[in-house]
């Protein structure tokens, strides 16, 4: 079933007020969209989503959550459209879907939190598996150069100034794939997905986001297997300690010419001329 047309943007009128001055202005919002994550039957999860790319962030989020640990164990996937939203439908294997009965849990993540609704603190400190050395490096000009470029992928934003992106740089920085989304966390789950739909190593580049980086950005983008995320924004202590104990590089503040790498430095080049 293909994907339908809940709109990505929304035309509203509002009243602009600059030093005085009232007049009219027409404004492109980006919307938001209640998607249902529903495995053979049983919701898992209710996020505000961007309603666009619902495949790649169906199968991201399963991946990313736990839910299944490979692609093939979907049987199926559908989008199904609602008057009040979207389901993002997964039919699993039988011993998949067994195995998530037993973990299952009622989750709603508004956006700009990806941690509501879980059923206990163990949940948000799940253990991660330690990332191997990908046996490549980057320089920062080129994970600079891929910050700015990612710009180039945003279409959405161009419109409304209000979401996020997540693009798959190779080491040379080299934009291979991007997604958008409301949600930070989103556009890495639809990143992850594409990636895998399209047969892509995660293990053969970084993560480069808009965002700032938070503890769950870090969690999904190790178990995904990618070993370099990087914003131009900055980490929370939480985060960096989780990447620390992960093996996952942290490159915050990437933007004007300079970067700051918080974990694992290894993969990123520091001769002195890299950086302008």
């Amino acid at each position: 079933m293909s994907e339908m047309p809940h709109p990505t943007v929304a035309e509203v009128t509002g009243l602009a007020l600059r030093r005085g001055q009232g007049r009219h202005v027409a404004r492109a919002l980006p919307e938001e969209v209640p998607v249902a994550v529903v495995c053979n039957g049983t919701t898992q999860a209710v996020m505000m989503a961007s309603p666009a790319d619902l495949e790649d962030f169906a199968l991201g989020f399963a991946l990313s959550e736990g839910f299944i640990t490979d692609p093939a164990q979907i049987e199926r996937l559908e989008i199904a459209d609602h008057a009040q939203g979207i389901e993002a439908r997964l039919w699993l294997d039988a011993e998949r879907a067994e195995a998530l009965a037993a973990r299952r849990r009622a989750m709603a993540g508004p956006v700009g939190c990806g941690l509501c609704g879980i059923d206990s603190l163990d949940q948000a400190t799940r253990p991660l598996p330690h990332l191997p050395a990908p046996g490549w490096t980057m320089t920062p000009t080129a994970l600079l150069g891929a910050a700015e470029a990612l710009r180039a992928h945003q279409p959405i934003h161009d419109r409304t100034l209000g979401v996020h992106a997540a693009g798959f740089v190779a080491p040379d920085g080299t934009i291979r794939l991007a997604r958008e989304d409301v949600g930070r966390h989103n556009a890495l789950d639809k990143l992850i997905g594409a990636l895998r739909r399209a047969g892509i190593d995660p293990a053969g580049g970084a993560v480069v986001m808009t965002s700032r980086l938070s503890m769950e950005l870090v969690q999904k983008t190790v178990v995904a297997g990618v070993p370099v995320l990087a914003a131009v924004s900055v980490p929370t202590g939480y985060a960096v300690r989780l990447a620390e104990a992960a093996g996952l590089t942290l490159v915050g503040c990437a933007r004007g010419g300079g970067l700051e790498v918080f974990t694992h430095p290894a993969r990123i080049e520091t001769g002195e001329n890299d950086v302008a």
